[in-house]
């Protein structure tokens, strides 16, 4: 090889030896080469065999599944390219037309959206729950039924779910269990109470810097992680390496967020019982939380850093609130480290009409805060003038 065209196209590739890299390697390149046919051929039978091609599989992002399956107790892991995708790599993967799913009231937006679309192009049929009484469960179960779908800590009404008796519901049945633990990773380990998936959007606390989009769920059974692993990469939902990489980056400092973030959002959510303006707080960690005795036994280290509340001027108090905030950010998502401010009922749940709305205990006013790791002084000087501006009385009427 000698002339500088070839050379140019076929640059050495260097593998260490005699030391090893202490932090993941970013291999952003997708193709890999092989030496004997036989060994490419065994590599498309499964996510666990040699590396050949990104979308089936990739050392960064084979790194964050293995993290992830630890950190959870499971026996597999399907990083994606964003907390969507690993949804409806789980659902698309595991449903046929006309299965049943019994889902909780109160669920993200988007899945609650995937869910009726399924139901209305699949002929998926649902049965939504109100995740207070297992008996729920047990009354909805049908033949058909291949699913129940949960949430640790419901958004945005931080409703708590009993896992152990959700899960204990449908044990000895064909029903898998999927948990959505975006909210608490760490502080619950849902496998631990008999889940057979765990969804996360990584997007979250798990990356926690506000710059990566990603996802993940979490296999208890490795049979069931190759069947939907088997569609995910038909569906073309694989994670990004870089974006891999970002998140097993945050990975190491997610315990520290988490503990600061839960402490943090417990000191503002007392601070917004006590003010006048507002009607309702929702926070796990607050005495008067319908779930509190509840959270205490599923999150003893903590609720997760993400609060609601309700203000006495309904929707129009609501927006004037996230518009008024100067600090904390107006904007979607949570788990980083800054805080953010949404009002769901016209950005993350606005598929949903008032009746659903209702129905997942949302008020046409709740705002939903995610706290970062700015100090609370700091956090609640700009909540307290954002307050005053959205509930002070306006010309012509008021708030």
């Amino acid at each position: 090889m000698t002339d500088p065209q070839t050379r140019a196209v076929h640059p050495p590739v260097t593998t260490p030896v005699g030391s090893r890299p202490l932090g993941v390697p970013i291999y952003q390149g997708h193709l890999f080469g092989f030496d004997a046919a036989d060994d490419l051929a065994a590599a498309f039978q499964g996510p666990d065999e040699a590396f050949f091609y990104a979308r089936m599989g990739n050392p960064t992002v084979r790194s964050l599944e293995r993290a992830l399956t630890e950190l959870e107790g499971g026996a597999g892991t399907l990083a994606t390219a964003s907390g969507m995708g690993a949804v409806n790599a789980v659902l698309m993967g595991l449903l046929r037309s006309g299965d049943h799913v019994i889902a909780q009231t109160a669920l993200y937006g988007g899945t609650y959206a995937l869910l009726q679309d399924l139901a209305d192009r699949w002929g998926i049929e649902v049965t939504f729950v109100s995740g207070d009484d297992p008996a729920e469960v047990r009354d909805a179960l049908r033949p058909t039924t291949r699913l129940l779908y949960l949430e640790t800590v419901a958004n945005p009404t931080t409703h708590v779910t009993d896992l152990p008796a959700f899960t204990g519901a449908v044990r000895g049945t064909q029903v898998l269990t999927v948990v959505d633990n975006t909210f608490v990773p760490l502080l619950c380990k849902p496998i631990a109470h008999g889940a057979d998936i765990v969804v996360h959007s990584t997007t979250k606390y798990l990356a926690g810097h506000g710059d990566v989009i990603g996802g993940a769920a979490v296999f208890a059974d490795s049979a069931v992680h190759r069947r939907v692993w088997e569609h995910a990469i038909e569906l073309g939902a694989t994670a990004d390496p870089f974006a891999a990489w970002l998140t097993v980056r945050g990975l190491a400092t997610m315990p520290m967020r988490v503990a600061r973030q839960s402490a943090s959002a417990l000191d503002i959510a007392r601070r917004l019982a006590a003010h006048p303006s507002v009607t309702r707080v929702h926070y796990p960690g607050l005495d008067d939380h319908p779930q509190h005795a509840l959270a205490q036994r599923l999150l003893p280290d903590g609720a997760g850093g993400v609060l609601a509340f309700e203000l006495t001027g309904g929707r129009e108090a609501g927006r004037a609130f996230s518009e008024a905030v100067e600090l904390v950010a107006l904007g979607p998502s949570l788990g980083a480290v800054a805080s953010l401010v949404m009002h769901p009922a016209s950005t993350s749940h606005r598929q949903m009409d008032a009746a659903s709305l209702t129905a997942a205990g949302i008020a046409e006013g709740t705002v939903r805060l995610s706290i970062g790791l700015e100090h609370p002084d700091d956090l609640w000087q700009d909540i307290t003038q954002a307050l005053q501006k959205a509930t002070e009385p306006r010309a012509g009427g008021s708030a």
